[in-house]
Formats: C-alpha cells, structure tokens, sequence
C-alpha cells in the first residue's frame, strides 16, 4: 500500500501536458507498506540507493549520501540487538 501526502500542490492538465501551477512551498509525504522486495545499490560516486517495492506495483527510491546510509545500517543493526522484531 502506498500513501501519497501533497500539500499545497496543484496540477495543471492542458491538452495532454501536466504542468505544477501551485506554490514553491509544496511539500510531499510518501510512505510505502507491505513491501515485499527490497534492495540497495551503489548509485553514482557517493551514494547509496535503496529500492523497496510491494506487491501491488508501487514502488520508492530513496539515495542517501554514504554518510546517511551508513547511519540507516547501524540504526538496523541496532534494532537486530535490541527488538523483539527479529524474534
């Protein structure tokens, strides 16, 4: 399942083009739940992406710098120690 928050967001449709007409100030929220397929990569010189995907066809990106990857790696690391989550 794939939740899509936008936030003072508009859309311009015109003869098959779509075009931002809103504010600079939009923001986004994107959550994806369920996921079933999960991967990460080398992406460019310094970055690493993390590809996640459900089965329903939604799928998120997210490139972090090797600085944030590294902390996300630990962070897990840390749940495996310390969470009754991979009981």
């Amino acid at each position: 399942m794939l939740t899509l928050d936008l936030s003072d967001f508009m859309l311009e449709l015109k003869e098959g083009a779509i075009m931002h007409v809103g504010a600079k100030t939009t923001a986004a929220t994107v959550k994806l739940y369920h996921v079933t397929e999960a991967s990460a990569r080398a992406f460019g010189d310094d970055q690493v992406k993390f590809a996640f995907a459900d089965d329903e066809g939604n799928e998120v990106e997210v490139a972090l710098d090797a600085e944030a990857a590294e902390s996300l790696l630990a962070e897990g690391e840390r749940l495996r120690e310390e969470s009754e989550v991979f009981e």
